[in-house]
């Protein structure tokens, strides 16, 4: 009997530290796994959290220049129209002034032709009268000036209009190609969080089953320590032991069937 509680102490003492150290290897590899998705799922929120505040500021920024455009195109076009137009009046009025000179050019030849003596003519007759044409600064010559800076403004501001316009379709392109990548950045992130706090939940499932396993695995060795460790003898000495008990046993029955000790 004695011989085969002793080999049952050792099969089930085995065994069960076998268990509490493969349990205890699965603690640890779990809590590290654990651990590691934790902290990788936190991570990914964050990275998460910023590509989404970096579209809010592409759009942002986007809808600030596409309104800053619209009033810059409607401005240029505005002045580039008021150029035209002036350009229209002052060619109008350069008309009617040519016009206005060469009347009055022929009116002084038709009256210098109807001279009779002896009619003193006035002196200012002696030539067609010529207005302030033929002068560098006259009338015709600042309408003609002013004609040019309108013509000016209006290519300046032309030219002007098709760079912003060129600017803006190169930020709107800039900026919807960025866009698309940090959005296809963030949806990778985002399946690759929902993947990892899957993980997560299933490994803190697993390891909450295995430590209470390996909580068994110690209270059933608690259990084995008072039949098959912590006895104080040695198994030659409980073998001896019992021997004993069991001839002192037999000597009492012979003792009480009348039979005589040697």
């Amino acid at each position: 009997e004695e011989a085969s509680h002793h080999e049952w102490c050792e099969r089930e003492v085995a065994n069960n530290k076998l268990s509490r150290d493969e349990l205890t290897s699965q603690v640890e590899e779990l809590t590290a796994k654990v651990d590691e998705m934790d902290s990788l799922e936190k991570q990914l929120e964050t990275e998460i959290k910023e590509l989404s505040e970096q579209i809010a500021d592409i759009d942002e920024s986007v809808a600030k220049a596409t309104k800053q455009r619209a009033e810059e195109k409607a401005e240029n076009e505005m002045t580039i129209a008021d150029a035209k137009g002036a350009q229209v009046a002052v060619v109008e009025a350069t008309k009617v002034l040519r016009e206005f000179y060469a009347k009055a050019s022929s009116a002084t030849a038709l009256l210098q032709g109807r001279r009779q003596a002896p009619f003193e003519e006035p002196k200012t007759w002696d030539s067609a009268y010529q207005g302030l044409q033929g002068e560098s600064g006259g009338v015709i010559g600042m309408l003609e000036v002013i004609h040019s800076d309108f013509a000016r403004l209006e290519a300046e501001t032309a030219v002007a209009e098709g760079d912003a316009a060129r600017r803006h379709h190169k930020f709107m392109d800039d900026s919807a190609v960025d866009k698309a990548v940090k959005d296809k950045e963030m949806r990778h992130k985002g399946f690759k969080r929902e993947s990892t706090l899957r993980i997560l939940r299933e490994s803190k499932k697993e390891l909450e089953a295995t430590h209470k396993e390996l909580e068994e695995a110690l209270a059933y060795y608690e259990k084995l320590k008072p039949s098959c460790i912590d006895t104080g003898l040695s198994y030659k000495e409980r073998v001896e032991k019992r021997q004993a008990e069991i001839q002192s046993l037999k000597e009492a029955l012979r003792i009480l069937g009348g039979e005589d000790l040697p």
